[in-house]
């Protein structure tokens, strides 16, 4: 019996090659599974650096996230309060060291602003009376004294470095992560780079900005600042999840990206970046003003999951973590601290340009990604560009000079067919075989990847949301039905028609496939500038060198020349064992039809041995008919024959001498590193994407996207498969069925992954009436609705959402419970408690008044004010060409859209305050112009102020949840006509 077990524990072998691959990869996978899922410790020390005290900041957290804090909510106002007394306390410790010129202090309470809505492309003109806390910490290389009140830019010999995050929540989230811990973070790096001992070389702007959850506002401010002309990078410290690590989002450039190498514990990859870039990410964050109005070069840091707790009431300190706060903490101070020890130029930039983009150079756009969160790697993306083509050009070559020398040598067995002793006239043919087994891996590729793209579509026709919850049974389920199909396929060609080359048809299919993919790749990242196609530049490389030694292997094997020879003899009748088992393995079998030799005519029971037999154990060679004369009653051993002892079951002869061991290098290589890469991504992509159907997303791309990387992570296990015994297949086989009920039949939303609801609540403040919309999945938002007391008989109006960064979702409205966002003591009457009027009128929360100047006939000014909000709108059925609102105090270039503004947005200080605002028409008529105005309420920490809201909260399934689906929970209008 040929071999097919050994005693070397890394032999070619059914066993050991299932055992070894198996255990690779379940260590592989339970490695990459446990980083993703699990939070690097805290330090022993709750002190781990002078001027960082983690006990301290997780009491900030707890503080901040106690509330509900939108912008326009009286608890965002004790918040500044508290955060400003934190800061106070910092400046009046250094003031008792004599440093008092070492820190500088704004609270933004005289800094008011007008621009146009570039976050959300819409044609708005904002006004916002600033409320950020401005800190600068002097560096011992910045310019001295007083250099902000300058009315010239700052012109300092190096510039510093801004560090920057949002103390407002939304209305419906706490806040923890969104962004309280970015907060936290920054006065923990304000206390360090404040001590004696740690005084920063470039000085920091450290930023406490509020507006930024209702559309950047705070950023915006910050860009007319007397200090927005000193920073040259930027650390942007953001929350788009609700705990775990703190990523790396995006980044400007390879250069600033550097910074965040040194972060202890490194967590992102530059897919995620291309995602804004490729505008496939909706949500926004400060980074994009800064880098796009100040044009600054910085990294954009934020937790990115769970998904569904973002903007929810698990925002919270309870279900966040100080191992979080450690993480995104550690991560900043490491990076800041590089970023202000930075003395090159490399961002002094040239000329300021108009667009303020490129102000401070423009860097080479970056390949970033981390690896098991142990070490962070960051090169040019010119210079993947560099090395895929190298891939693409040199490495075929390489092979092609390989196998000529294979060639050359005589021992080119692939697609190698057949050679004769002297000549075809005077010998019969001795077959190789070689070709045998060359489509095996596209077919079994083929239909393995119809199989997981056909449960794709079927998972989005039957279940589709079952992702948000069950992510891991998906992923289960993808990868057992991949290589359930592929283990079958191969192995049963192998079985049938078994060769020894296999692996090197797979690996050259697969190199082949890669290579194409690389084509692809590096057009991108000339052309596109997406730099994400970094693994598939990994995934060539590896291939090429696993190739490469399957290529050298044949190296091993006998010339054709000698091997033909062996043959011939063995099958002579002067060989001294011419009837021997062995020759007859030689001999008896051919891909061709049995030759029977024209002298042999008589036929009995044995003749099948001799002629051909059964293709499932074919061997490498026909018959030559030389056989005459044997001795079928005297069979000796086959282990006798120099080839076929050392040959593989039933795989050709001549390929006994290939090397044993080498195909665990292969695999090492193919499956270490790839998995670890790939891996990574797909977790993070997954965690980034399986809960945004909530948001709109369509579901069959993030299943598809899935099923290719399942694909990706098993691929560089196809050359071995089909060495693998039935044992384990099975087992995944199981697995995969058992997932694939599960999935299809599951109900998708838990308690710890709860579907997301969009909550608005608007009035018609002339009548009364208001109308409660709640925005979801359609299917499950009426399932929602219906638990709800007040919806209870009514018919609900639903429609496709009007939110603009919810499209796919549906928006159902009723008529709900009327709110109570005005307290009676801010009524009219409230001096009159004895009065017939004991409930204010809802005419009185949102008062208005419009005048038109006599000079001028296209232009109207307009008092607005509502009770209890200094959040308030004006809309226009015609486009104004021009806005000026009261008490501006910082001018920009643009006020009005490019085509006039639809909508003007006003955000204030003090609550109640009136809004004066004038407008001008294009056309210069004033007269017959309509529209609405309106102020809002998002202040949901008083229970009865929004009882609609109250009620989702305590009604809906334990399966949902709600957030804000705008700026107010609760929008009051009013009409209004010139």
């Amino acid at each position: 019996m040929a071999r097919k077990s050994s005693w070397n524990p890394i032999a070619f072998v059914p066993a050991q090659v299932t055992i070894i691959s198996t255990a690779v990869y379940i260590a592989l996978f339970a490695i990459l599974i446990y980083i993703h899922n699990n939070v690097p410790a805290l330090p022993s020390s709750a002190t781990p650096e002078k001027g960082i005290n983690l006990t301290t900041a997780w009491l900030d957290l707890e503080e901040i996230s106690s509330q509900y804090h939108p912008y326009n909510s009286r608890r965002n106002v004790e918040v500044k309060e508290y955060l400003l007394q934190k800061v106070f306390d910092v400046a009046r410790g250094l003031k008792k060291d004599g440093r008092e010129h070492d820190i500088e202090i704004w609270d933004g309470s005289d800094e008011n602003v007008t621009f146009v809505d570039t976050w959300a492309k819409q044609p708005y003109t904002l006004y916002v009376e600033n409320e950020n806390i401005v800190v600068y910490i002097r560096g011992t290389d910045d310019e001295p004294g007083p250099w902000w009140t300058n009315r010239e830019p700052y012109k300092g010999p190096k510039g510093g470095v801004l560090l920057n995050a949002h103390y407002d929540s939304v209305s419906t989230g706490f806040g923890a992560t969104d962004d309280g811990v970015g907060v936290v973070t920054v006065l923990q790096l304000i206390s360090y780079f404040t001590h004696p001992d740690h005084k920063p070389k470039r000085g920091v702007i450290a930023l406490l900005n509020n507006g930024e959850e209702d559309g950047l506002y705070g950023a915006h401010a910050y860009v007319k600042h007397a200090t927005a002309s000193f920073p040259r990078t930027f650390l942007n410290l953001e929350g788009a999840g609700a705990g775990g690590r703190a990523a790396l989002f995006r980044s400007t450039d390879a250069e600033v990206t550097k910074f965040y190498a040194s972060a202890p514990h490194p967590f992102g990859t530059v897919v995620s970046g291309d995602g804004f870039k490729r505008g496939f990410v909706r949500s926004g964050t400060d980074y994009s003003v800064f880098n796009g109005e100040l044009g600054l070069r910085g990294l954009d840091v934020a937790f990115m999951a769970p998904r569904a707790r973002y903007h929810t009431d698990q925002d919270d300190a309870r279900d966040a973590s100080p191992e979080s706060v450690w993480h995104m903490l550690s991560s900043s101070l490491e990076t800041m601290k590089a970023m202000t020890e930075y003395d090159g130029d490399e961002f002094s930039g040239g000329k300021r340009e108009r667009s303020g983009k490129d102000r401070y150079g423009k860097g080479n756009d970056g390949v970033w990604f981390d690896l098991l969160g142990l070490t962070f790697a960051v090169l040019k993306l010119s210079d993947l560009f560099a090395i895929s083509v190298t891939l693409l050009t040199a490495a075929p070559i390489l092979l092609i000079i390989v196998q000529v020398i294979i060639a050359k040598s005589d021992k080119w067995y692939p697609f190698s067919r057949k050679q004769y002793l002297h000549n075809a006239d005077d010998d019969e043919p001795v077959y190789f075989n070689g070709f045998r087994g060359f489509f095996r891996f596209p077919l079994a590729f083929a239909v393995a990847t119809a199989g997981v793209v056909a449960l794709a579509y079927l998972q989005t026709k039957i279940n589709p949301y079952i992702v948000y919850s069950s992510e891991y049974a998906v992923w289960a389920m993808m990868l057992g039905a991949w290589f359930a199909i592929a283990w079958f396929l191969l192995t049963m060609a192998d079985r049938v028609r078994p060769t020894a080359l296999s692996r090197f048809y797979t690996l050259l299919w697969i190199y082949s496939f890669s290579w194409l993919a690389m084509v692809l790749t590096t057009v991108s990242e000339n052309n596109m500038k997406i730099a994400s196609g970094y693994f598939v530049v990994i995934y060539n490389g590896s291939i090429f060198v696993a190739l490469l030694i399957s290529y050298l292997e044949l190296l091993g094997l006998p010339k054709h020349k000698v091997f033909v020879e062996h043959v011939v003899d063995v099958a002579s009748p002067q060989s001294t064992r011419p009837g021997s088992v062995s020759s007859r393995r030689l001999l008896d079998h051919s891909e061709d039809l049995p030759r029977i030799n024209e002298d042999d005519e008589d036929s009995h029971e044995r003749t099948g041995l001799l002629r051909g037999g059964d293709s499932r154990t074919q061997n490498t060679f026909s018959n030559f008919g030389r056989g005459r004369n044997r001795d079928v009653n005297k069979p000796l051993d086959e282990n006798e024959d120099v080839y076929l002892a050392k040959a593989y079951g039933d795989e050709q002869a001549w390929s006994g001498s290939l090397p044993q061991w080498t195909w665990i290098l292969q695999f090492l290589i193919l499956a270490g590193l790839n998995t670890l890469v790939i891996g990574q991504i797909a977790l993070y992509i997954t965690s980034a994407l399986h809960q945004t159907p909530a948001d709109g997303n369509s579901v069959f791309p993030i299943y598809l996207i899935m099923a290719v990387l399942s694909i990706l992570l098993l691929l560089p296990l196809t050359p071995f498969l089909h060495r693998f015994t039935f044992h384990f297949p099975t087992l995944f086989f199981l697995i995969f069925i058992g997932c694939l009920v599960y999935n299809l039949l599951a109900f998708p939303f838990s308690r710890d992954a709860r579907l997301k609801t969009y909550f608005i609540q608007t009035m018609d403040i002339d009548t009364g009436t208001n109308q409660v919309t709640l925005t979801g999945l359609d299917g499950y938002v009426q399932d929602i609705i219906a638990e709800l007391p007040s919806a209870a008989g009514q018919k609900l109006n639903c429609t496709e959402t009007s939110l603009s960064l919810r499209t796919g979702l549906r928006s159902c409205s009723w008529t709900g419970l009327t709110p109570n966002v005005v307290p009676e003591s801010t009524s009219k009457y409230a001096l009159a408690p004895y009065s017939n009027h004991t409930t204010p009128s809802y005419k009185d929360w949102v008062s208005y008044s419009i005048s038109t100047p006599n000079t001028t006939h296209g232009s109207a000014l307009f008092s607005l004010r509502g009770l209890n909000s200094r959040a308030c709108r004006l809309t226009f059925t015609s486009p104004v060409s021009s806005v000026h609102v009261a008490n501006i105090t910082r001018l920009t270039a643009h006020t009005v859209a490019q085509n006039g503004s639809t909508e003007v947005r006003l955000f204030g200080r003090d609550f109640g305050g009136t809004f004066e605002v004038n407008v001008t028409w294009a056309d210069e008529k004033s007269k017959g112009k309509k529209g609405r105005m309106g102020c809002l309420w998002s202040d949901g920490n008083g229970v009865g102020e929004v009882p609609a809201l109250d009620e989702v909260k305590r009604f809906a399934p334990m399966w949902s949840s709600v957030t804000k689906g705008d700026v107010g929970l609760v929008e009051g209008w009013r009409s209004w006509k010139i």
